[in-house]
């Protein structure tokens, strides 16, 4: 049995779990506040219910293509000559960062959606999504999805970039 990579698969379901349910219930928790505080819809709003979802769709989604840079992450440190022990708090240490790294950039791409949207349209979308109008819940919620869709290469890519990849050649 390979120890280093059940090592990887343990902590990678650990991880996903703990952290997924953690930041699925701050985006939820965000997304009350805001709804609560700054906009004063009800709780029972489900076009709210509807753009929260989508938006909790888009993060979970975003966040998640964090995994495949994190695996080349973990064996480029699985070569180094370091017990498992610090091999698991080197993969949990960059593991967190590039996780809240993905969650940041999630987020502003499901706000950024959003304002963009309420901006370059006729109506106001928030003062729809107030008014429980699920049709524009459900508009609003499918282009939040779909740039999400879109972006998912970029925000892996920008999570990838990170990786400290040894150098190629001697400088």
């Amino acid at each position: 049995m390979n120890t280093k990579l059940t090592l990887l698969a343990v902590i990678e379901i650990l991880t996903a779990l703990s952290l997924g349910v953690a930041i699925l219930a701050a985006t939820y928790v965000l997304m009350k506040y805001i709804g609560k505080k700054r906009y004063n819809i009800n709780q029972n709003n489900q076009a709210f219910g509807i753009l929260t979802a989508s938006i909790l769709f888009s993060v979970g989604y975003l966040v998640s293509g964090v995994i495949h840079p994190l695996l080349s992450l973990f064996r480029i440190l699985a070569t180094r000559d370091i017990s498992t022990l610090q091999l698991a708090i080197s993969f949990i240490g960059y593991g967190a960062i590039y996780i809240f790294m993905a969650f940041v950039v999630a987020l502003l791409v499901c706000f950024l959606g959003v304002i963009i949207y309420n901006y370059i349209t006729p109506i106001d979308e928030i003062t729809e999504l107030k008014n429980n109008n699920l049709a524009v819940a459900v508009v609003v919620g499918s282009i939040i999805i779909t740039l999400s869709l879109m972006t998912s290469d970029g925000v892996e890519l920008l999570i990838e970039s990170f990786i400290p990849y040894p150098a190629m050649y001697p400088k």
